[in-house]
């Protein structure tokens, strides 16, 4: 697949018979990465530009827009979020509604109503989640490259699964305006890409402040594409304790980076954070609070696809129970729980400080350093029902939620194959606001491991 930067540098008759390649290769995919492949109807487009998948919680005007969630059905959005204007502005379009778990709450995509999404690399293994369309649709080259969210680490896990390039920018950096919310505090749009040359440009195009977004950082916001450096000579933490967590698959490919980042120049300093249990705990109080408040809105009044007619009571729970998956019911019933009278200080509250104690613990660590390097997941993909429980689906976040309640920027690469052939994905976390030196820290480790597909 042409890479986005080459797609940049197109006419506009070579962008028409890109976007109709594109047509014919997703209709021959069995991936099922799109909603639109899963629901054997043609692939959503707008306008005439270079075409990228968008995740199906951002509205597209004149698209649906369902968040892969039975509720949903039926609703057309009357306009675009902000990130699709943007996209509009630089010379890009809107190309197909990409998979995703429902309302963005899963690891794996399969909770989506449509019905699963395979990995490209093993289809019996899950492709990540909740943004696994949108990574499996790059990786298996019917994507240029994709727009996807991440509250949890829900971009960069199914870019480390798949095998590409998946980036979180920092809380505010990209409105969050027209994007349908799971955990307010914790959610950000951003790039997947087949490189991080890539992933630089199409950040550069969709960030910066908005006033229609209240979360909006209205801060300075300079493009990364023209300053990047590869060159550029770092101190990288690693910290010790979510490592010897990890498989000895990741461990090795960890290693092995490590020396390769070495050997590239780089400093690497060592240090160790609060436990993973706690990070782990905090988030899930967290995200699911917000979630449950988010979601109340969908009743069948305003939105969707309403269901009971008796009375409103009925409407209320005949439309909830069957719009909304076994998952999302779960979340929302914990999430309203930690809210209740009674138990907002032993758990609402509680979290809220360790998220601050969280906070904290990176600040100290960027004292010293420019960067920290991570595992994106525990293990490589595993194989579709290796989640008996809902706690073990919980588990395969344990790196990455840490970087969402901190707000900090933070970038997957695929560094290494596991020797199944599935890929391993490292992270590198920065500063605030300093996206900067998380690519250039990226596009670093991406030249000196030099990953090739299998």
């Amino acid at each position: 697949m042409i890479t986005l930067k080459e797609a940049l540098t197109l006419a506009s008759d070579d962008i028409n018979k890109l976007r109709d390649d594109l047509t014919s290769k997703i209709k021959e995919s069995g991936i099922g990465a799109y909603v639109e492949q899963l629901s054997s109807i043609d692939i959503s487009q707008s306008g005439s530009g270079i075409p990228i998948a968008i995740k199906d919680n951002i509205n597209v005007k004149n698209w649906e827009i369902t968040c892969s969630s039975n509720i949903l059905k039926g609703y057309i959005s009357p306009y675009n979020a902000t990130v699709i204007n943007n996209l509009e502005k630089a010379g890009l379009s809107p190309f197909g509604r990409t998979n995703m778990d429902e309302f963005a709450m899963g690891s794996s995509t399969e909770s989506s109503c449509y019905g699963k999404t395979l990995n490209p690399v093993d289809n019996s293994k899950v492709p990540g989640g909740s943004s696994g369309g949108s990574a499996a649709a790059v990786a298996g080259g019917i994507a240029i490259a994709a727009l996807g969210t991440d509250t949890g680490g829900s971009i960069r896990q199914p870019a480390a699964y798949c095998g590409c390039v998946g980036m979180k920018p920092t809380y505010g950096r990209v409105s969050r305006y027209g994007i349908t919310a799971y955990s307010s505090s914790l959610d950000q749009c951003g790039p997947i890409t087949q490189n991080v040359e890539d992933a630089a440009i199409l950040y550069d195009i969709i960030s910066g402040h908005d006033p229609l977004d209240s979360t909006s950082a209205n801060v300075q916001t300079d493009a990364v594409t023209p300053k990047l450096d590869a060159n550029r000579k770092l101190t990288i933490a690693v910290i010790d304790n979510f490592v010897e967590q990890a498989s000895p698959a990741i461990q090795e490919a960890f290693n092995k980076s490590l020396k390769a980042l070495e050997e590239a120049g780089h400093t690497i300093i060592h240090k160790n954070m609060l436990d993973t249990g706690k990070i782990l705990s905090s988030y899930y109080i967290v995200a699911t609070a917000e979630a449950s408040a988010n979601l109340s809105r969908f009743d069948g009044v305003r939105f969707g696809n309403r269901q009971g007619n008796s009375s409103l009571k009925d409407m209320y729970l005949q439309t909830k129970s069957q719009g909304f998956g076994e998952e999302v019911q779960k979340r929302i019933m914990l999430g309203s729980f930690v809210l209740s009278s009674g138990y907002y200080d032993a758990y609402y509250i509680k979290a809220q400080k360790v998220r601050h104690l969280i906070k904290d613990e990176y600040e100290e660590i960027f004292k010293e350093a420019d960067l920290i390097l991570s595992p994106v997941a525990p293990t490589t993909a595993p194989k579709f029902g290796s989640f008996k429980t809902s706690l073990e689906m919980y588990l395969s976040d344990i790196y990455t939620i840490s970087v969402n309640l901190a707000g900090l920027p933070a970038i997957s690469i695929p560094v290494d194959n596991d020797e199944d052939g599935m890929p391993v994905g490292l992270q590198l976390i920065g500063r605030a606001y300093d996206e900067q030196t998380v690519f250039d820290g990226a596009l670093s480790l991406e030249k000196a491991v030099n990953y090739k597909k299998q």
